[in-house]
C-alpha cells in the first residue's frame, strides 16, 4: 500500500465514531502509523493515538460526540460549514455523490460529504483519482481545520496530515 493510502485510511479511521469495532481496531491502526515515512504526519498520528488512549474510552467518546455530532461548527459533513445557499449545498452533495459513483463506491448509510467516507474513498483509488477527490474537498477541509483549531481539537493535526498528503500527491504528479 502506498503512503498516501495508509495516511488517508488512518485519518478516516481516526475521524470515525469510536464504537466497539473502532476500539477493536485501535491497535492495528496505531501499528500502521509505522508505515508512514513523512515525519510530520507520523508524529501527528502518534500524538493523536496517545491522546485518545490517555483520555480513555468513555472520555474520548464523549469528546467525539460533543465535537463532531453536536457541534455545527466542527461536524464532519463538509457542505454544512459555509451553508448559506441550500441550492449550492445540494449541488455540492451531488458532486460528492458523483465522485463516489465514478469510482465504483456507493454509500448506503452515509451522506457523500461525510469526511471519513471521502478519505476512505481517496485511500482506495489510484493516486490521480485520490488527488482529484482531495482537491475537491480541500477548501472545506481547510475551513474545518480552522474550526478545529478554534475549538482546540487535537484532530486539527490530523487534517494537517490530510492536506500534506494532498500536496505530496501534487508533487508526485509532476
Amino acid at each position: 500500500m502506498e503512503e498516501y493510502q495508509v495516511t488517508l485510511k488512518i485519518a478516516a479511521y481516526l475521524l470515525g465514531y469510536p464504537d466497539e469495532d473502532w476500539r477493536k481496531n485501535f491497535s492495528e491502526y496505531r501499528a500502521a502509523v509505522e508505515e508512514i515515512k513523512t515525519p510530520q504526519i507520523k508524529d501527528a498520528f502518534k500524538d493523536l493515538f496517545d491522546y485518545i488512549e490517555k483520555l480513555g474510552t468513555k472520555d474520548y467518546e464523549t469528546l467525539y460526540v460533543r465535537s463532531f455530532d453536536f457541534s455545527q461548527n466542527t461536524n464532519l459533513y463538509l457542505t454544512t460549514h459555509d451553508r448559506t445557499d441550500f441550492g449550492k449545498q445540494a449541488q455540492e452533495l451531488h458532486e460528492y455523490k458523483s465522485l463516489f459513483l465514478e469510482n465504483n463506491f456507493d454509500l448506503q448509510n452515509e451522506l457523500p460529504d461525510y469526511l471519513p467516507a471521502i478519505l476512505e474513498l481517496a485511500a482506495t483509488v489510484p493516486a490521480q483519482n485520490s488527488k482529484k477527490i482531495l482537491d475537491m474537498a480541500k477548501s472545506k477541509i481547510k475551513l474545518l481545520r480552522d474550526r478545529f483549531i478554534e475549538a482546540k481539537l487535537a484532530h486539527a493535526f490530523l487534517l494537517d496530515a490530510v492536506l500534506i498528503t494532498e500536496e505530496n500527491l501534487e508533487v508526485n504528479r509532476t
